[in-house]
C-alpha cells in the first residue's frame, strides 16, 4: 500500500512537472547574427505561460558583466510583464533585453539562459543558443594610395589685421612709462624723507627691574591673584633673559631654558635662583600649587637677584619716561 502511496506522488509530481514546462515558452531572439568588432547586438528574452499560473515564479537568469569570456554586456533591461497580453488573453509575456558586443573577430556562442520555476533547480528550463559572426571592420585600399601635397593657399595682405595688436602695444607702453614715472617719483621723495636718529636701547637689566618695582608695589597676590603674580614675576624675567642673553624664553619650557644656560657664562647661584623662581611659577600656573607668603617674597627677590647678577653694565644715560613706558609694556604683555 505503501509504494502504491509512493509511485501514485511521483507520478502527480512529473504530471505536475510535465504540465508547467509544456505551458512556459522559452525564447532567445537576437536583432542580428553578423556584425563589425564593437559593434552591438541585441538579444530579447521571452517567457509566456498560461494565465492560470499567475503566481508561478520565474526565476530568471543572472546576468553580469559578461555572457562568456569573448561576450561582453553593455546594458539589461528591467523584466517587462505584460498581463493579460492584448491579443491572448490566457496568455501572461514577460520580455527582458540584453545588449551585448564583442572587441575580437569570429564565430562566438551564446548558450542558453537558464531559467528556474518555482525554485525546482533540479529541473530548470533553457532557452534556445545563439550564434553570433564577428568581423574585422573593411579597410579601402583607395584611401592609403599616395597623394600629391596640396600646395600652400595665398591670402592677399590686410594692414587692419594688426590694428588690434598696434592698439594692445601702444596702451602696454603707456603703462610701463606710467609704472616708470611713479617709480622715480616715490624714489625721489622717499629721498628727500629725513631719517630721524634712533633712540637710546633701554638696557635689559632696566627694564626688568622697574617692571619688579611694580609687582612688588602693587602686591597683587594679597587680593587673591596669586597666579597672576607669579605669571607677572615669570615673564618679566623670561623677556629679561631673551634680551640680554637671546635665548627664546618666552616661547620655552623651563627645562629648555635651563638648558639653554648651560652655555651661558652666568655664576651657579644666579642660575639656582632662576630654577627656583621658574619652576616654583610653573607649579602655580599649571599645577595650582598655593605657596606660602613667605615663598611670595622670597621669589620676588630671587628675581631682583637673578637680575642684578647676570645684568650688563652699560654706560648711557637713558630718559626715565623710556623706561617707565617699557616697563608698563611689559606689564601689560604679562
Amino acid at each position: 500500500m505503501n509504494k502504491l502511496k509512493y509511485i501514485l506522488s511521483f507520478a502527480l509530481f512529473l504530471f505536475t512537472a510535465l504540465a508547467f514546462s509544456q505551458q512556459v515558452s522559452l525564447e532567445a531572439v537576437i536583432d542580428t547574427a553578423k556584425l563589425r568588432i564593437g559593434e552591438q547586438a541585441k538579444v530579447d528574452l521571452y517567457v509566456s505561460y498560461n494565465a492560470n499560473f499567475k503566481d508561478l515564479k520565474i526565476q530568471w537568469p543572472s546576468i553580469g558583466d559578461t555572457i562568456t569570456s569573448d561576450v561582453s554586456v553593455i546594458s539589461v533591461s528591467p523584466i517587462d510583464t505584460t498581463f493579460p497580453d492584448k491579443t491572448n488573453s490566457t496568455k501572461i509575456f514577460q520580455h527582458q533585453q540584453i545588449i551585448v558586443s564583442v572587441y575580437d573577430s569570429g564565430y562566438f556562442a551564446l548558450p542558453g539562459f537558464k531559467f528556474v520555476l518555482d525554485n525546482d533547480t533540479a529541473h530548470p528550463l533553457y532557452t534556445n543558443p545563439l550564434l553570433l559572426e564577428v568581423h574585422t571592420v573593411p579597410t579601402d585600399s583607395s584611401d592609403t594610395k599616395l597623394k600629391d601635397i596640396k600646395p600652400p593657399m595665398e591670402e592677399k595682405f590686410n594692414w587692419k589685421w594688426y590694428l588690434s595688436y598696434a592698439y594692445w602695444g601702444g596702451a602696454a607702453l603707456l603703462l610701463i612709462a606710467a609704472i616708470i614715472i611713479l617709480t622715480l617719483y616715490y624714489a625721489r621723495k622717499k629721498n628727500q624723507v629725513v631719517a630721524e636718529p634712533e633712540k637710546p636701547r633701554v638696557p635689559a637689566h632696566i627694564t626688568a627691574l622697574a617692571a619688579l618695582e611694580k609687582i612688588k608695589a602693587e602686591m597683587i597676590w594679597k587680593e587673591g591673584q596669586v597666579k597672576e603674580y607669579y605669571s607677572a614675576i615669570s615673564e618679566t624675567v623670561r623677556a629679561y633673559i631673551e634680551d640680554r642673553f637671546g635665548v627664546n624664553a618666552l616661547e620655552s619650557t623651563t627645562d629648555e631654558i635651563m638648558t639653554a644656560f648651560r652655555t651661558q657664562v652666568v655664576d651657579k647661584d644666579s642660575k639656582e635662583k632662576l630654577q627656583q623662581l621658574l619652576t616654583l611659577s610653573d607649579l602655580v600656573k599649571f599645577a595650582k600649587m598655593f605657596p606660602i607668603e613667605d615663598e611670595h617674597n622670597f621669589t620676588l627677590q630671587n628675581a631682583f637677584d637673578f637680575v642684578n647678577g647676570t645684568k650688563r653694565e652699560e654706560e648711557m644715560t637713558i630718559p626715565q619716561s623710556d623706561v617707565s613706558q617699557k616697563s608698563d609694556q611689559n606689564t601689560q604683555h604679562t
